[in-house]
């Protein structure tokens, strides 16, 4: 599937020096960028979601270790 991507100068610079250094092609830095991207959003809320499920789970325990 094709796409036009409309970028500034800045973007474009940062894309060409990072293509180059990394030896890749600006699409592949692109689609790297943009699928990391995705994964640490989903493991962020993968982690909130498991943080707010122990918080409940152990909510008396941490009541009483803020009042020691």
């Amino acid at each position: 599937m094709a796409m036009t991507l409309r970028i500034d100068d800045e973007l474009e610079q940062a894309l060409t020096e990072l293509a180059e250094a990394e030896n890749l092609s600006r699409q592949e830095i692109v689609r790297r960028a943009v699928i990391e991207k995705r994964d640490r959003a989903t493991r962020r809320r993968r982690i909130d979601a498991i943080a707010s499920d122990l918080i409940v789970e152990y909510a008396e325990a941490l009541d009483r270790l803020g009042k020691a």
